[in-house]
């Protein structure tokens, strides 16, 4: 009986999360311009901030200028965080204070047709924020052009993954109030120790190790490539470990929510 629930929660089809993707657009339309320099603000003054002043101290990193770097860094990240809030609050409120995936499961839609569809849209906000971030850095000269498009489906599977992993915290968290341990215990370590600010290089050895074991450093390895114009090493292993990341937490949360759900 538990499998046969299971079993139902899943995507009915493979078209059914697009009503939930366009339904969350149409909300997000109205608002998009506010969006949009909202997600582009934060990792702009990280990029500017750091590349010219911290910039100027350090140099050239691996051959390449502090500043070229490290946009890699901060459209990876700029990915990670958009599809992380989006999720953490923006889908948090629409299941748990708005109630809209209680009429949705009136409808045709399964919760694991619900969840991709958010899924699917949060990793679309990732790949506006990471492509705009690229867009400006190419305009300054801080990007190969047009290797640089070789990053686009990395951002967007960035995307998946950081919301997939999100959906797992939504599934758990009672509150608004518990997102802040996902932010600060999670996501900005994670910034530090995946190379987005410095080369993982100058980690200790037992860093290094858990660094290569985190999704945004598979990310960041097959992002930063493709800014600077450079082959990536591994992309199997890296595109591997990141679909793992985007399909596990996925199935977990189906789970869980199925479970909280049914409370």
């Amino acid at each position: 009986m538990i499998r046969m629930t299971y079993g139902a929660a899943m995507p009915a089809n493979a078209r059914n999360w697009t009503a939930v993707w366009r339904r969350n657009y149409l909300a997000w339309r109205k608002v998009a311009l506010a969006s949009l320099l909202g997600n582009l603000a934060d990792p702009m003054t990280n990029l500017l901030g750091l590349g010219f002043g911290l910039g100027l101290i350090v140099g050239s990193v691996n051959g390449t200028s502090y500043i070229d770097f490290l946009v890699g860094g901060m459209v990876a990240t700029s990915a990670m965080t958009s599809a992380s809030f989006e999720t953490i609050y923006a889908t948090f409120a629409r299941m748990h204070t708005q109630r809209t995936w209680e009429a949705m499961l009136c409808t045709q839609l399964t919760l694991g047709d619900i969840l991709l569809g958010e899924v699917a849209w949060a990793a679309s906000k990732a790949v506006l924020a990471g492509s705009g971030i690229t867009i400006v850095a190419a305009g300054l000269g801080y990007a190969a052009w047009p290797s640089m498009l070789y990053a686009l489906p990395a951002i967007a599977l960035t995307g998946f993954v950081f919301a997939s992993l999100a959906m797992v915290i939504v599934s758990l968290a009672p509150s608004y109030d518990y997102f802040v341990f996902y932010q600060t215990l999670i996501l900005t370590p994670m910034v530090f120790l995946c190379g987005a600010v410095f080369p993982i290089t100058q980690l200790p050895a037992a860093f290094q190790l858990v660094a290569a074991l985190l999704p945004l450093e598979h990310s960041i390895e097959l992002i930063r490539p493709a800014m600077l114009g450079r082959p990536a090493a591994s992309v199997g292993t890296h595109i591997g470990a990141l679909c793992i990341y985007a399909v596990a937490p996925f199935l977990l949360s189906v789970a869980l929510l199925l479970r909280r759900l049914m409370r």
